[in-house]
């Protein structure tokens, strides 16, 4: 169990039969969720979904709204856990709303723990070990005779992305970037430069983040660690036809304007 504000968020392994009173808000509900093809189009489907059931709580002035969560075919269960905690989080910390208890509802006992050590875990992450948003962030294009390094996300936000993370307590932007290019790449980064800062509140479906993008030379062999589900070599003619989380694309874009015009 945890709080945000004035709602407590607690996760709980129950019947079907025994929510029918509650009107829980039932996953399985979601019109073609468990049909999509894509992982993209299942996350995006998925934010939508909560979102909708948290202003539809708040406008007919609920104080309990009840969750009912089910496996997601080709969906990570972690995955699913993060989209569901993230949006519960985004809600409640952007507005002032009558709910006193969030409950989550998993009917599987193994998804009814995954549930319970991320809402723990991962809220209690964004809440203390953060400072709260905007949250800082660090991104790097990562430069080799090749082209660039892309990592394919294991954690939602789904698709291909620059190597990166969150900035920690007591660390500078630099330091957090080698960190993260270390962790996800196991590449070390010469010649390290800032690009540009991004900010716009919509770049990323979570939060608001506040992202410095480097770029950097990169040194040994590139392999994937850490929350990388893959990582691959992009040719810098190819860089602009893979499907990229955040707003990467763009990111890549201005980067490859700007090489064109220094050579």
């Amino acid at each position: 169990m945890i709080k945000i504000k004035d709602t407590t968020i607690r996760v709980v392994r129950r019947s079907h039969a025994a929510l029918e009173k509650k009107r829980a808000v039932d996953l399985k509900d979601c019109q073609g969720l468990f049909s999509e093809a894509s992982l993209i189009a299942k996350e995006e489907k998925l934010r939508v979904f909560y979102r909708a059931a948290l202003v539809k709580a708040q406008k007919s002035k609920r104080r309990s709204l009840y969750l009912m969560v089910h496996m997601i075919p080709a969906l990570p269960c972690v995955g699913l856990t993060r989209v569901v905690t993230q949006e519960i989080h985004r809600f409640l910390t952007r507005n002032i709303v009558d709910l006193r208890e969030i409950v989550i509802v998993a009917p599987d006992e193994g998804l009814a723990r995954v549930f319970k050590r991320e809402v723990k875990g991962y809220l209690s992450h964004l809440l203390r070990d953060l400072a709260g948003e905007p949250y800082v962030t660090v991104d790097v294009i990562i430069e080799l005779s090749q082209g660039i390094v892309v990592i394919e996300r294991s954690n939602p936000p789904f698709g291909w992305a620059l190597p990166g993370g969150f900035v920690d307590k007591d660390e500078s932007l630099e330091t957090a970037v080698r960190r993260e290019a270390m962790e996800e790449t196991h590449l070390k980064l010469k010649d390290l430069r800032q690009f540009h800062t991004y900010s716009d509140p919509r770049r990323d479906p979570r939060f608001h983040t506040v992202d410095t993008v480097f770029i950097a030379q990169g040194v040994g062999v590139p392999r994937s660690g850490d929350d990388a589900k893959d990582l691959k070599i992009v040719p810098y003619k190819e860089l602009l036809n893979a499907a990229y989380a955040f707003d990467h694309k763009d990111i890549i874009r201005q980067y490859l304007k700007q090489r064109k015009q220094a050579r």
